[in-house]
Formats: C-alpha cells, sequence, structure tokens
C-alpha cells in the first residue's frame, strides 16, 4: 500500500492492491458497469489503452472516492483511494472484492455449467465472466427499481435525476464523479409527489420509498456481507412494487448470491426458448449453484 498522486485534479490516494484468479473477464465486466453508470456517482473511462472504474464513496461518515484498474499481465488490479476513506480500507476492500466477484472460481464455476449445451460456446466467448456486484446493496435496489419495465439507458437518466435531486455533492474527485447517492434516510424523508417528479409512476415512487423505509429502519439488510440471501430475498418481495425478477437481480448483484435467477427475465427466457418464468427455472435447475452466472452469459449473448 502506498501514497500516489492521481491525475484530474484528486487529491493523493492511497494505492491498493487486488488479486483474483484468472481468467477474468474484464472488459465484459466493465461494459454492463459502463452503461449502468449512475451519472455523478460512477463512470467508467478510457486512459490510453486501459479503462478505470471511478465511484464517489460512503462509509458510515467517511466519504471520498475510489478508481480501479486492471494490470494486464498479470491480473492484479490496482486501486486507488481517497484519503478522506483511510479509516474504512478494510471495509472498501471487501466491498470492492464482492463488486468485481474477485473470489471467484472460474475453474470451478465453468466446469460446473460447461456440460450444458447451450452454455459451451457462450463459456468459451467469455472465459472467466464475473457477477457484477455493488458498492452499495441499497443504491443498487434503487437502481434495480428505476430500471423496471423500461431501457438500461432509460433507468440511467432517471437514476441521475434522483441522485441531482436528492444526492450530496461532493468536491475533490475526478473530474465527472461530484455526487455521493442519497443515503436511505434520505429518500425515506422524501414526499410521494417529490419522488414522482423524476419523472416515475406512481408505482414506482412508492416501491422506492418502501425500500428506503425498510433499508432505513434495518428491516432490510442489503449488505453483501449478509450471512444469508434468503431472508432479504424474501422482506423484499413482502415490498410493494418488486416482485421475484427485482429480487433475484437484488439478490445477485448486491448481495453476491451466485445462484439468484430472475426466471422472468425477457433475453433469459427467450435463450432458453421458453414462454414462463416457471419454465425457465425447471430449464435452469441443472446450472444450480451457479444459475447467477448462467444469467450472465446469457444476458452477454443477448
Amino acid at each position: 500500500m502506498r501514497r500516489s498522486p492521481l491525475a484530474g485534479g484528486a487529491a493523493d490516494a492511497i494505492s491498493l492492491r487486488l488479486d483474483c484468479r484468472p481468467p477474468f473477464d474484464w472488459d465484459a465486466l466493465l461494459d454492463f458497469l459502463a452503461v449502468r453508470a449512475i451519472p455523478g456517482v460512477e463512470q467508467v473511462v478510457a486512459l490510453g489503452d486501459r479503462r478505470e472504474y471511478r465511484r464517489m464513496a460512503r462509509i458510515g461518515q467517511r466519504t471520498g472516492w475510489i478508481a480501479l484498474a486492471l494490470d494486464r499481465p498479470p491480473h492484479i488490479l490496482r486501486a486507488r483511494v481517497s484519503t478522506s476513506l483511510a479509516p474504512a480500507l478494510m471495509e472498501i476492500v471487501a466491498r470492492l472484492r464482492s463488486m468485481f466477484d474477485l473470489d471467484a472460481r472460474p475453474e470451478v464455476i465453468h466446469g460446473h455449467l460447461r456440460g450444458d449445451a447451450l452454455l459451451r460456446p457462450l463459456l468459451a466467448a467469455h472465459r472467466g465472466l464475473r457477477l457484477p456486484g455493488a458498492f452499495d446493496g441499497f443504491e443498487l435496489a434503487v437502481r434495480a427499481i428505476l430500471g423496471q419495465q423500461i431501457s438500461v439507458a432509460g433507468a440511467t437518466t432517471l437514476s441521475g435525476r434522483l441522485v441531482e435531486r436528492f444526492g450530496r455533492v461532493l468536491s475533490g474527485g475526478p473530474p465527472g464523479i461530484d455526487y455521493l447517492f442519497p443515503t436511505a434516510e434520505r429518500l425515506a424523508q422524501v414526499s410521494l409527489a417529490e419522488m414522482r417528479a423524476v419523472g416515475l409512476p406512481e408505482a414506482r415512487a412508492r416501491a422506492i420509498l418502501g425500500l428506503a423505509e425498510a433499508a432505513a429502519s434495518g428491516t432490510l439488510d442489503l449488505s453483501a456481507a449478509a450471512s444469508d440471501p434468503e431472508p432479504a430475498l424474501i422482506e423484499l418481495q413482502k415490498l410493494p412494487g418488486i416482485g421475484p425478477w427485482t429480487a433475484h437481480y437484488v439478490a445477485m448483484r448486491a448481495l453476491h448470491w451466485p445462484d439468484a435467477f430472475p426466471a422472468d427475465d425477457l433475453a433469459i427466457r427467450r435463450a432458453l426458448r421458453v414462454t414462463t418464468a416457471r419454465q425457465a427455472e425447471a430449464r435452469a435447475m441443472r446450472w444450480q449453484p451457479w444459475r447467477g452466472y448462467a444469467a450472465m452469459h446469457l444476458w452477454q449473448a443477448a
């Protein structure tokens, strides 16, 4: 660990090395995150012949920025963390390892999934495909609700509006990221009319407010460190406007559950040539306990 300057006007940073098991499909992972990046909060930028993920972060009362890029070879992630976050380094490392799925064992996962003829060519095309996690579970869950029944681009636009209205401006980071995502406590105080003004239909606005209230009260734990994703999956589906697709998507990314499977996803059902979620679940049974990785390969192919 060492301190180093960061181009682009940000203050000096602490440098960290994060190892991972190859193969590691960094480009596919960044592609997935880039189109879903919340404007003002996170971004993927090109730096010569490599790309870097950047975001603003909050750990308890500590705030600051984080940047992450891959050295290849030898498949080492280099993270830079603003010195303001130094007391939270252990938590940050844990979150980054979960977000970028650095502890995955590709040979075990692929060895299990390649027995399926449908997945075999997809596995060959994207060796080392990871499950994209989330730095903050509540942030990811809100983003998932914003994306219900609209395009990825549309959800990104809405997330930017929500951050601009309810987020907190934080200076001192790299250009292009200058907001902290609003906390559950902040959104729990927002009125229905204020939430709808972001551009949401009433049902989706109520869903976000219900999620914020549950997370702020402690009823719902959306941290990747949660020992068992099943309780959160159940609690999520008790909330208004959150069905199995959203719950499993959140479980896959925020709770880092490798067997989460959004069976009602249209792209997945098309890839499996089935018409119902029940049929998709039956077809995916052979992929357990790695159905989340199978879903990622099907999405990548679509």
